[in-house]
């Protein structure tokens, strides 16, 4: 659909609020300039899946954080471009675990796990490997404010909550899933209040961030209007 010549090798960091499309539209714009595209959100949910795997989150919410601690440092996470899918899917010690880390279990439970310390340390050591050569597109919540303060484009993805809420259910519909939507609503803006306010790196727009609010935007809208300001800061053109 589109392509980019000559593109620079520049890191491109974008954060937001979960359901935005943020991955849907990385995943694009890394195809369009030929770049690595990383989904930073999937780590995450791969860690949560491990934890709730192991029995290590409890049913009030409580973490047993040495476990997985030790866990982590015998695991392997990695991403494999599928062509049947046409995208990087993650895999969990040789499994495919794109699916299961999609599910409304892993969702409800992904902010507990990505607010620990240990667990951003190790997801950020994997992030800072993939994108030192640059030349990457990174989506997640802290992508421009802690992982890579210094990268050339950063954009901040933001929606009403109602329209990601709709996303997320059309989403799990056609995986052949029958979610209701007033518990995706409430996950929605419960995951909004636990990014916020979380003690480390808490979601934040980054003050050189670019605002993005796609709530009545199509896809192709969005891919417009980041070409016009690849063109304005760079002469570069979407095509």
């Amino acid at each position: 659909m589109f392509a980019l010549m000559n593109a620079p090798g520049i890191i491109i960091a974008i954060d937001g609020y979960s359901s935005t499309g943020k991955s849907t539209f990385a995943r694009l714009v890394a195809s369009a300039l030929g770049y690595i595209y990383v989904d930073t959100g999937a780590l995450y949910r791969g860690v949560t899946l491990l934890a709730l795997r192991k029995s290590f989150i409890d049913t009030a919410g409580e973490v047993t954080e040495e476990s997985l601690k030790e866990e982590l440092k015998v695991v392997k996470f990695e991403f494999r471009f599928s062509e049947v899918a046409g995208r990087s899917e993650l895999f969990l010690n040789g499994e495919c675990v794109e699916r299961e880390i999609r599910s409304l279990e892993v969702s409800g439970s992904v902010s507990i796990i990505a607010r620990i310390g240990f667990v951003r340390n190790y997801v950020d050591e994997i992030l800072h490997e993939l994108g030192r050569r640059k030349g990457v597109v990174m989506d997640g919540r802290d992508i421009g404010t802690v992982v890579f303060p210094n990268a050339e484009l950063k954009l901040f993805m933001t929606a009403r909550p109602e329209v990601r809420a709709r996303r997320r259910f059309d989403e799990m519909v056609q995986a052949g899933e029958s979610p209701v939507f007033e518990d995706i609503l409430r996950n929605v803006n419960e995951r909004d209040k636990i990014d916020q306010n979380r003690d480390i790196a808490p979601l934040r727009q980054a003050p050189d961030a670019i605002l993005l609010d796609n709530s009545e935007m199509t896809i192709e809208q969005q891919l417009e209007w980041l070409g016009k300001i690849l063109e304005e800061r760079w002469n570069l053109k979407l095509k």
